[in-house]
């Protein structure tokens, strides 16, 4: 496995992105859209996982045009108050330029094979959605994916494949907007949809609060053969 910073050139200037490869390359592309906390150890890793299943994995950073470089990773109070403000100062809209930006970047890499998707965890399970309905990614994925049902009428953008774990007892994602996003996007061709009884938001997060070992492992395996499905 090969790791690196990948820089990526975007409107107003350029950001960079953690890039890990696996042995064997041209490979599939995936980017990693980052938590609120960053690029940090856990989105590292995350691409580090995607490269030993046979991805190259870029994590860029999005909150680049706020807070360049920024890395959240031990979870204080004082971090968790740093990590919503950013949430707050991001400009979503940007935000999806950028990730086009990074797919594109992605896929003009020489270990990337041309065929790239997206996954997301939480903000960037947003991010994951908006990617599936703006921009031209093969597949995306997003995990517990917040205020997701605030932007459903752009439902009608999605052409590639899609998926979206939901956490049942997620406290950022209401049970009233889950059946909202059930109803607008249940049953629509190329739409998966996952939920997770008992499960809190970031489950899927090693180390985390509401970490569960085998839904965890459950989404993951659905993931890499949504992913395969699409990229492969």
């Amino acid at each position: 496995m090969k790791k690196s910073r990948l820089e990526i050139p975007a409107e107003g200037g350029r950001f960079s992105g953690y890039l890990a490869l696996p042995d064997e390359t041209p490979a599939p592309g995936v980017l990693v859209l980052q938590e609120i906390f960053g690029v940090n150890r856990v989105m590292r890793e995350t691409c580090d996982w995607f490269a030993s299943e046979g991805f190259a994995a870029l994590c860029p950073d999005l909150f680049w045009r706020i807070a360049p470089g920024i890395d959240i990773s031990d979870q204080t109070e004082e971090e968790m108050k740093r990590a919503f403000q950013l949430y707050a100062d991001f400009d979503i809209e940007k935000g999806v330029e950028d990730v086009a930006a990074a797919l594109k970047s992605l896929r003009g890499h020489e270990a990337c094979s041309g065929k790239a998707g997206a996954i997301g965890f939480c903000l960037g399970g947003l991010m994951a959605y908006l990617t599936a309905a703006r921009t031209d990614a093969d597949v995306s994925v997003g995990y517990y994916g917040v205020s997701i049902e605030t932007r459903l009428g752009e439902a009608a953008g999605i052409t590639k494949p899609l998926m979206l774990h939901i956490a049942e007892e997620d406290s950022f994602v209401p049970k009233a907007a889950q059946g909202e996003i059930v109803a607008a996007l249940g049953g629509r061709e190329g739409v998966a949809l996952h939920s997770y009884v008992g499960r809190e938001h970031a489950f899927a997060r090693r180390g985390g609060e509401h970490y569960d070992e085998g839904d965890a492992e459950v989404a993951h395996n659905r993931t890499l053969a949504f992913l395969r499905g699409s990229l492969v």
